[in-house]
């Protein structure tokens, strides 16, 4: 008897924490650099490796970072947006090529054009795990000062724009 009462238990223990991971909104993690200094980092231009993209890009002006693959579904249904976004001139928007080829996401950005003022190239992930990314896509808002103001995991669109980042960028704005 004993020995189905391990199993059992491990059954009864395990369905609730199984229960709790499906409920998890993604979008809704938390990021541990909201209100901080975004993570220092430098990576080679996804387009011309000798130019170097650091934290020191981003400052000095309000900026978008997005993390972005070729691989990626919901990529692919932001970028059309992002294009829209970039060509109104509301926000410099940074990329990070995450986990991905560069000749495909050079033939991603040639197809569907390049929305982003350069893209760093991040083949081993590791800055995209730095800046705490789940996965692709996500948007980060980093303000002026460099502090991550927002942090969105999922594509962007115009009313998630309109309600989660203006606000936002409007709020620090203010005196």
């Amino acid at each position: 008897m004993n020995r189905f009462l391990l199993p059992l238990v491990a059954v009864v223990v395990f369905i609730p924490i199984l229960i709790l991971g499906l409920n998890t909104d993604p979008r809704k993690l938390p990021s541990p650099y909201i209100g901080k200094p975004a993570p220092q980092f430098e990576l080679p231009g996804l387009k011309d490796p000798s130019i170097t993209v650091t934290t020191a890009s981003l400052e000095g002006r309000m900026t978008l970072v997005n993390i972005w693959a070729t691989w990626c579904v919901g990529c692919r249904a932001e970028h059309q947006y992002l294009m829209q976004l970039a060509q109104q001139g509301t926000i410099p928007i940074y990329g990070i090529n995450w986990r991905d080829s560069r000749t495909q996401a050079l033939s991603w950005l040639e197809q569907l054009g390049d929305p982003y003022v350069v893209s760093g190239f991040d083949a081993d992930a590791r800055v995209g795990i730095d800046w705490g990314a789940y996965g692709a896509p996500e948007s980060f808002l980093v303000n002026p000062q460099g502090i991550v103001l927002y942090r969105f995991a999922g594509p962007l669109n115009q009313a998630i724009w309109e309600r989660e980042f203006q606000p936002r960028i409007l709020e620090d704005a203010a005196p």
